[in-house]
């Protein structure tokens, strides 16, 4: 039984705070969940509108790096950029690492309303994932 993971990314701005959030707001059993980034970022103002949309807030998210974080603390260490699978493959044993390739939302062009439609996509697919990973834990 998993009891913490934690989700990174290249910065701890878009792809792993989306990914923890939408995992603690799953009902049913709790479990530690937390988010870092290779390096440190800022968090992504999209990335807030997106999970408004669906009723979560990430107020508060102090982006952070895997140098501020124990990563022997967590079960499972969900990888989700490359970066992200190299850093921790030099620092984690492979058994407890998983890599999910989601991609960027932050390089989409055109108008607002394109932007967070490539910021949905990513929210939605990292629902599925996170649903289809974690259904033994609701």
């Amino acid at each position: 039984m998993i009891e913490a993971v934690l989700f990174v990314c290249n910065m701890n701005s878009v792809r792993s705070p989306m990914a923890a959030a939408l995992l603690k707001a799953r009902p049913g059993r709790r479990i530690t969940v937390d988010s870092a980034g290779v390096y440190e970022g800022a968090l992504d103002p999209f990335v807030e509108a997106v999970l408004g949309e669906i009723g979560l807030a990430i107020t508060g998210h102090e982006p952070k790096s895997l140098d501020a974080i124990r990563t022997e603390d967590f079960d499972l260490i969900v990888a989700l950029t490359q970066d992200a699978a190299l850093e921790l493959a030099r620092r984690t044993p492979p058994a407890r690492v998983e890599f999910w390739d989601i991609e960027n939302p932050s390089g989409a062009s055109g108008g607002r309303n394109a932007i967070l439609g490539a910021y949905r996509e990513v929210r939605d697919e990292l629902t599925r994932r996170i649903a289809a990973r974690f259904k033994e834990q609701s």
